[in-house]
């Protein structure tokens, strides 16, 4: 008697490849996490670094004169996020307005616009906003970063 040749896979070669699939999926999954983490982390920094470093050079200009004039009670820095976006008009010029940032980053921890915001004459580690200016930001989340700190704490 002559066997035909069988095609396909036994029931053991296909619970082995399932398996080894499962093994595989396993191991990608965390991975895979572990980078958005990674990803969101970065782009936290990068917007918290931006927004700080616009905040910075309005309190240089302001303090220099070359815009203004200041609000009373701001200490030279910017009243809010927003007017870095739509700038302040330049000292000496009738229509030239001096911008800082092209728009408010995007906050990768909340998916949202919207920044937690401290007053120089607020609690360094305050979660409520005096209101006299912008002195620092820092995102709304209360998750955890992979070292252990808060988010908020950036």
């Amino acid at each position: 008697m002559q066997r035909r040749r069988q095609r396909g896979m036994t029931l053991v070669e296909l619970i082995v490849a399932f398996t080894i699939l499962m093994v595989l999926t396993t191991m990608a999954v965390p991975l895979a996490r572990y980078k958005v983490q990674r990803d969101k982390e970065r782009d936290l920094e990068r917007a918290l670094v931006q927004i700080r470093n616009a905040i910075d050079k309005f309190k240089d200009d302001m303090d220099a004169q070359k815009i203004g004039p200041a609000k009373l009670d701001s200490d030279n820095y910017p009243e809010s996020l927003q007017q870095l976006v739509d700038g302040i008009k330049a000292t000496g010029s009738v229509d030239k307005k001096n911008k800082y940032l092209r728009r408010i980053p995007k906050d990768p921890m909340t998916n949202s616009y919207e920044w937690g915001l401290r007053s120089d004459r607020d609690d360094p580690t305050s979660q409520s906003w005096g209101g006299q200016n912008v002195f620092d930001v820092y995102t709304k989340s209360m998750d955890k970063a992979r070292d252990g700190t808060s988010y908020a704490e950036w």
